[in-house]
């Protein structure tokens, strides 16, 4: 039979002994971002997608082309915040402001479509035959 002092001393030991834990483990438990890292990767390859179609497709006459922009053009001005993918959200998780992005979208197009259409020069064509 053992004493009480040897019960508490066995219960007490454990308490004192140190864990063992590398420090990257302690380090990425206080980052702010530990293990989101992929996830705002795709979020942000996601919304450089939709900006692609939006200034590949702004000025275009194929009808594949146009679709594309629409849908790109309603994801991008929807103010909806229920889809986690939503241009909303996407936004607020890769810290970029919406409203700027679409002003900068809405500049674009308008300057693009303002801009006169300058044929190629003769000296151009001729390189191009080459």
């Amino acid at each position: 039979m053992r004493t009480r002092g040897a019960a508490i001393q066995d219960r007490s030991g454990g308490l004192f002994e140190p864990d063992v834990l590398l420090p990257g483990q302690f380090f990425s438990f206080f980052r702010k971002e530990a293990g989101f890292d992929r996830e705002r990767r795709l979020m942000l390859a996601v919304l450089e997608d939709a900006i692609d179609c939006f200034q590949k497709y702004a000025h275009t006459n194929d009808l594949r082309g146009k679709q594309l922009f629409a849908e790109s053009y309603e994801w991008i001005m929807s103010p909806d915040k229920r889809w986690l993918f939503s241009f909303e959200n996407i936004c607020q998780i890769v810290d970029m402001n919406p409203d700027y992005i679409r002003q900068g979208l809405h500049r674009w197009r308008d300057d693009r479509a303002q801009a006169p259409v300058v044929p190629p020069s003769p000296v151009q064509e001729g390189a191009q035959a080459h």
